[in-house]
């Protein structure tokens, strides 16, 4: 690409005053004056943060970045956006991911970059990131900060997904308090992100099976040197991706969305992969739909055996040949054609792999279970539809009716879920309500509730549950989660009442409640909707714009983009 077609050169090709305001306060970090003649600046977009710890070496790999952009003749600018930390945040970091893919959009519009690098690994940075980029439209790649070294308790291997067990334990007093705190110390033993098919791993193999980061990007360790080169060859390759006018457009077809749900399904990845594609593809203006998923990944069995539905861990995917190997044995069933960021086909990428532990890796024909990752639900209980992931749940509560126990909200859950006095049973379905976008706000990952205390004591495992939240990509059990519309909108699930009887289905992919039309419309008629959670500020800003789940969580003025152009010119 000649110097004068590059976007930078919008900046720093320019003679006189502006030009000169350009030039002269980036020269005070040092920068000499050839680095603004003609050479593509590559912006690294860090979400390092101490605050969010899954994040918290992207310092050290950004410099990883950067030679491998002054190696391929680029100039890297790092820039900081909003981090956003799963563990921490409060009251949800879902509630921010828009935000920070608003952050993320401006800063790469507003500067004078050609290309960007996005640094991303903790749950919603990864959408957030890749969402904002989306609406501008230049050249990028992604590059993930990689899982943590599975943990190592009394030798045995956990992860995340053990958070949930241990939790049940000490509820039912089979696990002593204290000899929490030493798991913990022996559970996030290194940098990177949940070590199981978490949301975060979930992300990191949603963008290299769209084709958004270089091969290989979903599995390796963050402890491992490997995940540097990989950072240095995403550097170099960013600098080609702008002189070839390699944009995220190029990369993101309907045909490699869909290739991403099958890998998902394959790989029992987690649930919020589908809330996060419905908003990426409304960035990038690709038709994509609720209702799509189901008919995508109906018939793929799980062929990734990792926790939460299976036995193994992230690094144990990297052994046995990451997610290459896992897009090979989808072969028959993938889009071999769609482009990556290497310039390359999808199939030329993964023609290669090999398989070094079929304990981890399988194929169709061998699955580690038949069940699919994920399946779409219709039913009277949820109009606009809801998700369940079938290779983490309980074969036996497929199909199921019982009675519902509703709870009100979250805080009505936690006063009365391990009461003497709650009257539940292991037939009954738990139904939490208001926990979705609008009515929390912001969604959060309440959605596996815990089982009530009462039935843990009788060896209850698993029962079926309901709500309008979400569930942590690490979390399991027989879960159905992202009910549309939410309660807080007044629709269907809001009627929802104790001792109501909802029957699950799905084999045939239905979930209704046993109540007629009219009485329906009698209920609505008394219903009273929940009070404003904000009245200023960015919440408020979420609540009066969120969309509902099914269409992906988004603003609604933020679906599409604007483009690269910077509007008006300020000097």
């Amino acid at each position: 690409m000649a110097a004068q077609e590059l976007r930078s050169q919008q900046w720093f090709g320019r003679k006189g005053k502006d030009g000169f305001i350009y030039r002269a306060w980036m020269k005070n970090q040092g920068i000499p004056d050839y680095e603004f003649q003609g050479k593509p600046i590559i912006g690294i977009c860090n979400t390092w943060s101490e605050l969010t710890p899954c994040n918290a070496h992207f310092r050290d790999l950004a410099e990883s970045v950067k030679r491998g952009i002054l190696e391929a003749g680029g100039f890297p600018v790092e820039f900081p956006v909003m981090s956003l930390g799963e563990t921490l945040m409060k009251p949800t970091a879902m509630l921010y991911r828009n935000l920070a893919s608003m952050d993320v959009e401006e800063s790469i519009r507003a500067n004078p970059l050609d290309g960007v690098v996005l640094l991303c690994g903790c749950d919603k940075t990864t959408p957030a990131l890749v969402m904002g980029a989306c609406s501008v439209n230049i050249p990028t790649i992604v590059v993930s900060g990689g899982p943590m070294l599975t943990g190592n308790h009394r030798g045995a291997q956990i992860g995340t997904s053990d958070v949930w067990r241990y939790h049940d334990d000490v509820r039912a007093g089979i696990l002593p308090e204290d000899e929490l705190m030493t798991i913990e110390s022996a559970m996030c033993r290194s940098q990177g992100h949940c070590a199981v098919m978490g949301t975060a791993s979930s992300m990191a193999c949603m963008v290299e099976s769209l084709g958004l980061s270089l091969p290989g990007n979903a599995a390796i360790p963050a402890a491992d040197s490997r995940r540097k080169v990989l950072a240095q060859l995403s550097g170099l390759r960013i600098v080609e991706m702008v002189k070839e006018d390699l944009k995220l457009s190029d990369l993101l077809t309907r045909q490699s969305f869909e290739n991403a749900i099958k890998v998902n399904a394959a790989i029992g990845g987690s649930t919020n992969f589908v809330i996060h594609l419905l908003a990426i593809a409304g960035r990038i203006g690709v038709p994509l739909a609720l209702k799509d998923f189901d008919p995508i990944s109906k018939n793929i069995p799980l062929i990734a055996n990792l926790q939460p539905s299976g036995k193994y861990f992230m690094e144990d995917l990297f052994y046995a040949g990451g997610l290459p190997v896992v897009l090979k044995a989808l072969d028959s069933i993938l889009h071999r054609d769609c482009i990556t960021a290497n310039g390359k086909t999808i199939a030329a990428n993964y023609d290669n792999a090999v398989c070094c532990n079929s304990n981890v890796i399988g194929t169709i024909d061998t699955p580690f279970n038949t069940a699919t990752g994920l399946a779409i639900l219709s039913g009277n209980l949820c109009e606009n539809g809801a998700v369940i992931k079938p290779s983490a749940a309980s074969a036996h509560l497929m199909q199921h009716t019982g009675k519902a126990v509703v709870f009100e909200n979250i805080e009505d859950f936690k006063s009365r879920i391990d009461t003497d006095e709650l009257e539940v049973d292991e037939q009954s379905i738990l139904v939490l309500k208001n926990v979705g976008p609008k009515g929390y706000p912001g969604m959060p990952e309440v959605g596996n509730m815990g089982i009530p205390k009462k039935l843990l004591a009788k060896g209850v495992t698993d029962m079926v549950r309901i709500s309008d939240g979400r569930m942590s990509g690490t979390g399991f059990g027989t879960v159905v989660l992202h009910v549309s519309p939410e309660a807080a909108m007044g629709g269907n699930f809001a009627m929802i009442k104790t001792g109501d009887l909802i029957t699950l289905d799905v084999p045939n992919r239905t979930l209704n409640v046993d109540l007629s039309e009219d009485e329906f419309a009698e209920r609505k008629r008394q219903f009273l909707a929940p009070e404003a959670i904000a009245d200023r500020g960015y919440v408020k800003l979420y609540t009066d714009h969120v969309q509902q789940a099914h269409l992906g969580a988004d603003m609604d003025f933020l679906v599409g983009g604007s483009g690269s152009q910077v509007l008006r010119d300020s000097h």
